[in-house]
């Protein structure tokens, strides 16, 4: 289950960077030498910043990259620290899921409503349930790295869905 995460998050966030790379590169390149850019340029980029940070978060999830806050940590006892680790992986999943939760919720508003983007009119609902669905992924990686063992638990190695 590592694998397809790592291999579908991956290639939804590469191709999102690289669309958002071209799509930058085409639209300096039209507003400089033909005086025009891209209609909703803007909107795109925002959509496609979207999928690229929530796409990367089931993988920092899966690798343990998160910001981690240490420095007091040698001063404690190992059995607090594995107790610290599990706690703040059982808070971070929760946390998570609550989030992909609310956020699947606002996807149905938003396509009973309709809700799209102002100027090219994209519907929005379909990038909140990939939104939720995604920090769904990363609240149950968070969970199942919450009953590993310490050293999977730090680097994210080892943990299996």
């Amino acid at each position: 289950m590592n694998k397809l995460i790592e291999r579908v998050c991956g290639l939804l966030a590469a191709l999102a960077l690289f669309a958002i790379m071209a799509l930058t590169f085409f639209d300096v390149g039209g507003r400089k030498l033909l005086s025009n850019s891209i209609t909703g340029s803007l909107e795109l980029t925002e959509l496609l910043m979207v999928v690229v940070i929530f796409a990367a978060l089931p993988l920092v999830s899966l690798r343990g990259e998160h910001v981690v806050f240490d420095s007091l940590d040698h001063y404690l006892p190992e059995t607090i620290r594995k107790v610290q680790r599990a706690l703040m992986q059982l808070v971070c999943g929760a946390v998570l899921l609550a989030l992909g939760w609310l956020m699947w919720q606002t996807g149905g508003q938003y396509l009973e409503t309709g809700e799209t983007t102002a100027q090219l009119k994209i519907l929005k609902a379909p990038f909140i349930y990939g939104m939720a669905l995604l920090c769904a992924v990363a609240g149950v990686i968070h969970l199942g790295m919450a009953f590993r063992p310490a050293s999977d638990a730090d680097t994210g190695e080892g943990v299996t869905l």
